[in-house]
């Protein structure tokens, strides 16, 4: 069986008048489906230049990346159905209800028919905004627009969700109740998913498998798998499992004296 994502070999450059700056080097990992991955590293190490090659908005100078098997070009990238980017900020527009927001990718691609809406108030439903549809963004709370964000993107039926960062604009709080509930909803979907994170206690109570970057130029300095007990199953929980402190000592001893 194939992996839903092969990264193989891939380094990337950014160009100016003043020089060459490598952010990539040979980056090479497979995502098997269904499988929860976090990438952290320091900052500047590449993290958000390796999702913007994910999805296809940049190309690698070196290297390839297959989507199911085939070249992500193939795939039309970021327009492509099977992948899903869910931002740091949830870019809801206020002139549109959450309804109109929701369904707003489904509009674009001219698949906004009563099969869709039906699956999008189901959806809103399911996900804790029934009742909120013909309501605006600055009327929902930061994790209320995270989930309509999660929804907007989930609407689409992609099979890769690309996560940056989607907790970091909300209070410590809100963030981990959202984020339990956005893995949770990501999980039961069986969707295959990347997050990008600098909060090593977020990558652990989510993910399968930990990649970490080195310093720029990126590379893998590690791969961690994750595992805990089946009744630590959900984010808030692991955070209370006697392992979840073991991985965050494994992780941050590789980050050590490095920042992030």
């Amino acid at each position: 069986m194939k992996p839903k994502l092969e990264v193989c070999k891939v380094s990337y450059s950014y160009h100016t008048s003043e020089g060459e700056t490598p952010a990539l080097s040979h980056i090479s990992f497979t995502v098997p489906t269904g499988e929860f991955l976090a990438i952290v590293g320091p900052s500047g190490c590449g993290k958000s230049t390796l999702l913007s090659l994910l999805c296809g908005l940049i190309k690698p100078e070196d290297g390839s990346i297959l989507l199911d098997g085939l070249p992500l070009d193939r795939h039309n990238g970021i327009g492509h159905a099977g992948i899903g980017y869910m931002l740091q900020k949830d870019h809801l527009f206020e002139w549109r209800s959450i309804y109109g927001n929701v369904a707003l990718g489904l509009e674009i691609q001219k698949k906004l028919d009563p099969a869709t809406r039906r699956d999008l108030s189901e959806m809103l439903q399911a996900y804790g905004l029934g009742g909120f549809e013909q309501s605006h963004p600055s009327e929902l709370s930061g994790g209320m627009r995270q989930r309509a964000a999660l929804i907007r993107t989930l609407a689409l039926k992609p099979d890769l969700l690309l996560l940056d960062e989607p907790f970091s604009a909300l209070d410590y709080q809100t963030r981990l109740s959202v984020c339990d509930d956005i893995s949770s909803i990501i999980r039961n979907a069986q969707k295959t998913a990347i997050l990008i994170t600098h909060d090593l206690s977020e990558a652990i109570s989510v993910a399968d498998r930990i990649l970490v970057l080195s310093p720029r130029p990126g590379r893998i300095k590690a791969v961690l798998p994750v595992t805990f007990p089946a009744e630590y199953e959900s984010p808030l929980k692991r955070r209370n499992a006697k392992e979840f402190s073991e991985y965050f000592n494994q992780v941050w001893g590789m980050l050590q004296n490095e920042k992030i």
